[in-house]
């Protein structure tokens, strides 16, 4: 004899899954989002640590062999054990630090001027590009300008403006060495944004700032990462020519000083330095980008 079905309430149906239940998978399905965040984070450094130790690997390599095979007087060129012992194993190691070190650090606060600056200016003037086409034909014209004039040719005129060593003529050389390359990628990335979501903007009655602020400039993110990064070694190079043309300081003003006193050993080490230097905030601004974009989702945008 079959047992009979328990007749259905239809007035009490079966209760649904319970708060803890959701909460409980929600909170499972947030803890595995935070540990996909975590493992890419440490995948990204770890691969700019793999890429900086390549890097320099080559580096070294190239300098020994230029160095040895060239044909340059010893005197003249310093490999980079020479470049090592100069900085830490020599008898006067510390004296040598002591003197580069300052210059070092007065050429870093330089390049932050120069890369804060023209970074700004490039972000300010994409916006406005991207709004107005009216900016854009009247601007774009003057930037082109910066960028084909060399500079060296109108520094003279940027010092005599700002004056001789300030701080406004080291920002101003620098920006113009960052602008056009940052200038060119966070144009690229305004240009990508989704064309659904911008008309998603327009039809619950967003004005085209608001897309800006809503679609824009958050899509634009990886290009703005891409800018800094690029920007990082043009605001050292703009850092060294606003020494060298304006300040007289850091290593840009100290170059000069040890060629024309045949201190080479400074010249080499002070070059190595810089360029290792750039080489580690090249990898930092890699690494903030693929953090930053790995807590935004945008990880599959990364490199």
């Amino acid at each position: 004899m079959t047992p009979k079905t328990p007749p259905v309430d239809t007035a009490h149906p079966p209760a649904a899954p319970t708060a803890q239940l959701v909460l409980a998978a929600d909170a499972a399905a947030q803890a595995r989002l935070r540990a996909d965040r975590r493992r890419a984070v440490w995948k990204a450094v770890l691969r700019a640590l793999g890429n900086a130790l390549i890097t320099l690997v080559v580096l070294l390599v190239l300098w020994q062999a230029v160095v040895s095979f060239t044909g340059i007087s010893p005197y003249v060129a310093k490999g980079p054990l020479d470049v090592w012992s100069f900085l830490f194993t020599d008898d006067d190691a510390a004296e040598h630090r002591a003197v580069l070190f300052p210059l070092v650090g007065q050429t870093l606060v330089d390049s932050v001027i120069g890369f804060v600056v023209g970074m700004l200016v490039a972000i300010v003037l994409a916006i406005a590009f991207s709004l107005s086409k009216s900016v854009e034909a009247g601007v774009m014209p003057l930037v082109l300008l910066l960028r084909t004039i060399p500079l060296v040719s109108i520094a003279p005129i940027i010092i005599l403006i700002t004056g001789r060593g300030t701080t406004a003529s080291v920002a101003v050389i620098g920006t113009i060495v960052v602008l056009f390359p940052a200038l060119a990628n966070v144009l690229f990335g305004l240009s990508r944004a989704s064309r659904q979501s911008l008309d998603v903007v327009h039809v619950f009655g967003g004005n085209r700032p608001m897309a800006m602020r809503k679609v824009n400039l958050p899509g634009a993110l990886p290009s703005v990462f891409a800018a800094a990064r690029v920007s990082v070694p043009g605001a050292v190079t703009g850092a060294l020519l606003a020494e060298w043309l304006s300040t007289g300081l850091g290593i840009g003003g100290a170059i000069l000083k040890f060629n024309a006193q045949a201190q080479f050993a400074q010249l080499w080490g002070a070059i190595a330095i810089i360029t290792l230097i750039t080489l580690v905030l090249y990898n930092v601004v890699q690494v903030a980008e693929s953090i930053v974009l790995t807590r935004m989702g945008m990880r599959g945008e990364t490199r």
